[in-house]
């Protein structure tokens, strides 16, 4: 039996390793969109209907930092989360929590950005109206983001996708370690490096999968957004 035999055998009989992996990775990655929706949307509209100076500087380091690279990442967060760092009494580093704070640090900007985009078109869209109907600040951005709703899910699914593909930043501070820390695409390298493929390849396509379906979903919502919006 090939590789590809092996890894499907894997995939169709539930293997136990493998549920493990896959769920830790959907567990880390959807914790770590939550944190980052919670932080990065309020400020994407924070950003987008207030002008102060150096707001242009702030939105060009907003966008730079949707490309953070991992390892800088994931090295910044083990500084601070190791015994030495201020964060180090948390005693969390090579935990699933330190994971999460690296992917949250590296999702929140995409989603602050996107999100920053999308209510600032909104905003010069209906400027008028607010100011004519008098409403107020927190009115305001609340009223948006619900218009906005469809667009800020695609801005979910791209901080997943981007969350549940990472590997450089969890491998510092998860350390990898098998049965608590081991994700999808650190497990992939893994067990590439061991030439345990089979495994490695059943984790591919789950995570193959995973991508497509988050993908599938996002143009849904655009699709529904544009619908709406047409109506």
């Amino acid at each position: 039996m090939n590789s590809g035999q092996s890894a499907l055998t894997l995939v169709l009989t539930a293997d136990p390793a493998l549920i493990a992996i896959v769920k830790l990775s959907l567990t880390v990655s959807l914790a770590a969109v939550a944190v980052a929706a919670v932080i990065g949307i309020p400020f994407g509209a924070l950003i987008a209907l207030t002008r102060f100076p150096g707001r242009s500087g702030v939105i060009v380091v907003l966008n730079a930092m949707m490309g953070l690279p991992p390892v800088v990442v994931g090295l910044a967060v083990y500084l601070l989360l190791s015994r030495s760092g201020p964060l180090g009494n948390l005693g969390i580093l090579f935990t699933p929590q330190a994971m999460i704070v690296a992917q949250a640090v590296l999702v929140t900007p995409i989603i602050a950005a996107l999100t920053r985009q999308t209510i600032e078109d909104l905003w010069s869209e209906y400027r008028e109206e607010f100011a004519a109907m008098d409403v107020g600040p927190v009115r305001r951005v609340l009223t948006l983001i619900s218009d906005a709703k469809f667009s800020l899910v695609t801005a979910l699914l791209a901080g997943f996708g981007r969350a549940a593909a990472e590997v450089g930043a969890i491998i510092i501070v998860g350390g990898n370690i098998e049965g608590f820390t081991r994700t999808m695409t650190t497990a992939i390298a893994l067990e590439t490096s061991k030439g345990d493929l089979p495994l490695a390849v059943g984790l591919g396509m789950v995570l193959m999968t995973i991508v497509v379906i988050v993908n599938s979903l996002a143009f849904a919502a655009r699709r529904a957004g544009e619908m709406r919006a047409g109506s």
